[in-house]
């Protein structure tokens, strides 16, 4: 307990400490190569070893009593055999050096955890609670879901909720990564973090705390910022055997040589501080780097296996194609007016589909859904099935005929292939046995999924296959737009993970991107999973990148921050290798001493960090050049 208060105290106290013993270590070389007071001299630099040395020395002592042989047990131990040969200077050096690459380290790696800070930072802390046609200004923390929230010019964005009264522009940067404004009005959601730039709204709080979408991306950068890739947890496993190793070989040395000063040298050089730091920071970096452009990248082991993918598979509607669709074709086969009844149905569930058809029974009724009780049960890839009011009514994809091999009249069938023909989507209503409705829907592609994919295509990744749950033609008529040649259609979501396995029976890693919760089977199977932000919760929690901007765009950056990301790994590891190398080269020449050895060892150490540092910079695909040098798409979208 008293060793832990010393290691608070130092910490807390590490700068100014270290200040002082640069002062005294200054002080003690002016004296003793000026040739001036020896004694003092002498004093400084042991005064310097005792302030500069305690927290290495505490630090060893605390990685022992955890059966761990740390860098520092090696400095420590050097220190000490400098000391008993009176090597004052070279003691008073050496500990002043590893302070200074520490101070120096945590100050280089601020940088590549400011995209995190930048986050933590932009949460708001206050909002104007509207109570009683009165408002005041309340903590955030005191915020609960249902309360009304008035936002005006300026401010942020308090809660992930609905606008209720107003009309207002919003920059959401802080949630998609992109400086672009979005007009928000009467039920349209909006998220905390988010800057009103122009009008004021009231919002309805429907989440708080760290359930909003804000908390949400800073949860998950912060856990994924710890999620290490194999070759860092590879380098920590080497770590704890190379400095055994090295205590040993220095051992070795003074046995053979008798030479004690050139043992201990051998201890404080031989310190893999870069190789240990070099592969986390890269990872740190490369992670803080996503999340600037709105890519939860989560963890280490998934920018391993998204830099290794060659083969991609992706689900259509919401993927690829923007996920609102329209309802184009309508035929109705029954006196009784079955669309209300489908909306309220629909109502209850999130399907992109369902919401068209809700927007289109209100758009040609003028009014609103009612919201009745009837309990549904969600049918994975075909749609939804109820009673009402004694009836057994089927809802969704052409699927629900199978089970009860509905029989369709001339008509019937003749329309359907109409709508298959148009290439849209079909949703049928099926009451007690009878087809009483039939819709054609038609989505667009979104802009530069395209370029994209040729984008991919061109680094690789050049088995790219569409899996769907839609219709065989539909599914060709979006392939064909966006340049894809493999399509699968007419799969459930048990069927997509069962063939993402076939791809994984090979041992190649798959790369499953998708938005629905009848994708996550498939996103949770694949060795890296990508959920489109505009998707559900399920989809979200289960994929490993979370693209919090849905634009197909990103899953090229980031891949390409993968990529970068490991090939930083390995030049940091070819550094701190290639230092520790030429040190011993250098000291059995008999240029390097102890003193200059740390010198070059604590600035191999910054070399990395830099290094890693460059990754913040990785700038975006040039899209625009791309597309014109490809043939790529304009950015216009595309009704199918």
């Amino acid at each position: 307990m008293k060793m832990i208060k010393m290691q608070r105290w130092f910490t807390r106290f590490a700068n100014p400490l270290l200040g002082v013993a640069a002062l005294l270590t200054a002080t003690g070389w002016l004296l003793h190569h000026s040739g001036s007071f020896p004694e003092v001299a002498g004093m400084a630099y042991g005064i310097a070893t005792l302030v500069a040395g305690m927290p290495i020395l505490l630090k060893a002592i605390g990685a022992l009593r955890a059966r761990v042989a740390s860098i520092e047990l090696l400095v420590s131990i050097a220190v000490l055999g400098a000391l008993i040969i009176g090597e004052l200077e070279e003691a008073a050096m050496v500990t002043f050096l590893f302070g200074l690459g520490n101070y120096l380290e945590r100050r280089t790696l601020k940088h590549t955890h400011r995209a995190l800070a930048n986050l933590t930072e932009m949460q708001p802390t206050q909002a104007l609670l509207v109570s009683e046609g009165q408002t005041r200004t309340v903590a955030i923390d005191d915020v609960e879901v249902g309360d009304q929230l008035l936002v005006r010019i300026g401010d942020q964005v308090p809660v992930d909720g609905q606008v209720v009264t107003g009309t207002a522009v919003v920059n959401e940067a802080a949630i998609t990564g992109e400086a672009r404004v979005v007009n928000k009005t009467p039920t349209d959601q909006v998220y905390t973090g988010t800057i009103v730039e122009n009008g004021q709204m009231v919002v309805e709080a429907q989440k708080v705390g760290e359930e909003t979408t804000f908390g949400k991306i800073i949860e998950l950068v912060e856990e994924a910022q710890d999620n290490q890739a194999p070759v860092s947890r590879f380098i920590d496993q080497f770590a704890r055997f190379y400095t055994p190793l090295v205590l040993v070989l220095a051992l070795l040395t003074q046995l053979v040589t008798q030479d004690f000063r050139l043992a201990i040298t051998i201890l404080v050089l031989a310190c893999p501080g870069a190789l240990v730091i070099g592969t986390p920071v890269s990872n740190v970096a490369g992670i803080g780097r996503g999340a600037q452009s709105g890519i939860l990248i989560k963890g280490g082991q998934v920018i391993d296996q998204l830099a290794k993918v060659r083969t991609i598979l992706m689900d259509k509607t919401g993927t690829i194609t923007t996920g609102k669709p329209t309802v184009q074709s309508f035929y109705q086969y029954s006196q009784q007016d079955w669309l209300a009844v489908a909306a309220q149905l629909e109502k209850q569930t999130n399907h992109p589909l369902a919401a068209a058809v809700v927007k289109f029974y209100e758009q040609r009724t003028g009014q609103p859904v009612q919201n009745h009780d009837i309990a549904i049960t969600t049918v994975k890839g075909t749609g939804v099935t109820a009673t009402w009011h004694g009836h057994q009514v089927k809802l969704g994809s052409p699927r629900i005929l199978e089970p009860s091999a509905q029989k369709l009249s001339n008509k019937q069938t003749a329309d359907l292939k109409k709508l298959r023909e148009n290439g849209q989507s079909v949703i049928l209503m099926i009451v007690d046995g009878a087809l009483v409705l039939a819709m054609g829907l038609s989505d667009q592609v979104r802009p530069g999924v395209a370029s994209a994919l040729k984008q991919l295509r061109q680094t690789g990744v050049t088995n790219q296959w569409m899996v769907t749950g839609d219709q065989l033609n539909v599914a060709q008529s979006v392939a064909h737009i966006v340049g894809i040649t493999q399509v699968k259609a007419g799969q459930l979501p048990n069927e997509k993970a069962q063939f993402l396995k076939e791809f994984q029976a090979s041992g190649q890693p798959v790369l499953f991107v998708g938005d629905g919760i009848n994708d996550s089977p498939a996103i949770a199977q694949a060795a890296v999973g990508i959920a489109m932000g505009s998707g559900t919760d399920v989809a979200i929690e289960t994929s490993d990148v979370v693209l919090i901007n849905p634009d197909f765009k990103n899953v090229v950056f980031a891949r390409q921050i993968a990529q970068a990301t490991l090939r930083n790994m390995m030049e940091n590891v070819g550094i701190a290798v290639g230092t520790v190398a030429l040190l011993m080269l250098g000291v059995s020449l008999g240029w390097v001493n102890m003193a200059s050895g740390m010198f070059f060892h604590e600035v191999s150490i910054l070399v990395v960090i830099f290094n890693a540092m460059r990754l913040l910079k990785l700038k975006r695909p040039a899209w625009e050049n791309f597309s014109t040098k490809t043939g790529g798409e304009s950015p216009s979208s595309e009704t199918i």
